[in-house]
């Protein structure tokens, strides 16, 4: 099969993604409408604990992408379908038992963290959700692997795609009910896109895996033993990046009631930030991750290979793809904030200046995960761990304390969230010094592309003020703003040489990027 490069892995999952986020807001906007903040609460508050399963899951895909990679360079095919056999086993009876723990303790759960009951049908939807999970880590790992990228995208586009279907209709379904109710709907259709995503890469295994020459495992213990070994790290770093989501669902609501809110305003405040600021933030991370994606088994071979010359300039490369994608996304959602909020929830306003100061965690976050991929896929474990634990303290004791002052609030939140990652970057990039023996460019990587961004942002403000006299019309003004940033900005990406089209064309050619 034929491996795509860094930047044709990352476009293909970016895209895919760009487009399930795109889906997604199909899903939140009538959700919104239906169930109002409030109930976007009820049903916020069980996720994070489901996308914190998800992060101790999504290890695998990525460890087996890495070991898949590293097997395929020594045609060990052998291996590569052993490797994805022993995941299942392995994943399969762990998820049952999460799964299991949620459904019988759920009421027990929900009462020690002092959330509103009403939030039981939607955590109840959720506990189902991990073993289709593990499933689709799996299968998605396996394609990585291979450095196919292309079933990994449409699958993640068709999860989404039965998401909206299935979590509008059943919360339409059951509005009638309540809004508890209508709430665990919309939390089943994470189940329903799951179920559709499973089956449409259960028929692209069994097409693709032909062309892996079936062959004898060498030694399938040593085999299982390195899934686990390389398999921990990843879900490690991600489940202590997921931990911070998960200490705002835990902390947040609490703090809030500390600072003088009733139930009902906590879970609005909490509704805005996660179901409003979150949605609209994650899809520049939507786009971090694809890129992730694609870098770890890139990375991972040619650090096998001993290539120091050419693992920098992969270094460099994704480097400079976070930058580009970090900071103009940043910059756009700040100046945009509140058009963009009254775009995308048609109308409905309320949390725009929480996406206004989220926005400025958006470059941290990024880097974050670009840097800790890079580090992992060479070998350095649980580095990235440790700076990532040592970030989550950061956030979890300044949300803690700012979210209970009564004239800072939600806003601690947020605060917390920028000060963990900034550490966490900052932590990343001195180790990252030190493994590299062909340094980074940082004026490359990062600087140039914030030129770009800071003359794309006054232009993005001039023509959205403009167009707003001229058309009377917030919607209106906001799109014209947004292609105007999108079209200034690609230009002085042009200018300032960030990538020269000619050194693109060239290493597309070769395959080294």
């Amino acid at each position: 099969m034929k491996k795509q490069t860094l930047i044709k892995g990352t476009l293909i999952l970016g895209i895919a993604s760009v487009l399930a986020k795109f889906l997604g807001l199909f899903f939140r906007i009538p959700l919104q409408m239906l169930i109002g903040d409030e109930g976007m609460g009820y049903y916020q508050m069980s996720y994070p604990l489901y996308i914190t399963f998800a992060a101790v899951a999504s290890g695998i895909p990525i460890a087996i992408s890495k070991i898949i990679s590293e097997m395929g360079s020594k045609n060990d095919t052998g291996g590569i379908r052993y490797v994805f056999k022993a995941t299942l086993k392995i994943m399969i009876p762990f998820a049952l038992v999460f799964s299991t723990v949620m459904i019988v303790f759920g009421k027990n759960i929900i009462s020690f963290l002092r959330w509103d009951m009403k939030s039981y049908y939607a955590f109840l939807a959720i506990s189902i959700a991990p073993i289709l999970v593990v499933i689709m880590g799996a299968f998605r790992g396996f394609f990585q692997g291979l450095q196919n990228m292309n079933p990994t995208a449409v699958s993640q586009v068709l999860e989404q795609l039965g998401r909206v279907v299935f979590g509008v209709g059943l919360a339409y379904l059951l509005i009638g009910k309540g809004i508890d109710y209508a709430a665990g709907g919309a939390a089943l259709g994470a189940v329903a896109g799951g179920i559709m995503c499973i089956i449409y890469l259960f028929f692209t295994y069994m097409k693709v895996s032909k062309s892996v020459p079936k062959r004898p495992v060498r030694d399938k213990k040593s085999i299982v033993k390195r899934i686990i070994i390389t398999a921990v790290p990843f879900s490690l770093g991600a489940v202590i990046g997921t931990i911070m989501g998960l200490v705002d669902s835990i902390v947040v609501p609490r703090q809030l009631l500390a600072a003088g809110f009733s139930t009902q305003n906590a879970a609005i405040l909490y509704g805005q930030l996660t179901g409003k600021a979150g949605t609209i933030s994650n899809v520049p991370l939507s786009l971090s991750m694809a890129l992730c994606a694609s870098l770890v088994p890139i990375i991972a071979e040619t650090f096998f290979r001993k290539d120091s010359k050419e693992l920098g300039n992969k270094v460099e490369n994704a480097m400079k793809l976070s930058a580009v994608i970090a900071l103009p996304s940043a910059m756009g959602i700040f100046c945009l904030a509140y058009p963009i909020v009254n775009l995308v929830f048609a109308g409905d306003y309320g949390g725009y200046d929480l996406l206004r100061y989220v926005s400025l965690s958006i470059p941290f976050i990024i880097l974050c995960q670009t840097t800790t991929s890079i580090l992992q896929a060479m070998n350095n474990f649980y580095k990235p761990v440790k700076n990532l634990a040592i970030g989550c303290v950061v956030k979890v004791i300044l949300t803690y304390v700012l979210v209970g002052m009564p004239n800072i609030n939600i806003y601690g939140a947020i605060i917390g969230s920028i000060a963990g990652y900034l550490v966490t970057c900052t932590l990343n990039l001195v180790a990252l010094k030190k493994v590299l023996i062909v340094p980074v460019n940082y004026y490359e990587t990062i600087v140039k592309p914030g030129f770009a961004t800071v003359i794309m942002g006054i232009s993005v403000i001039f023509t959205y003020n403009s167009a707003l006299r001229v058309m009377g019309s917030v919607n209106l003004a906001c799109l014209a703003s947004v292609f105007v940033g999108v079209i200034i900005y690609l230009i002085f990406i042009v200018i300032f040489k960030v990538f020269k089209y000619s050194d693109i064309k060239k290493k597309i050619r070769k395959g080294s990027i």
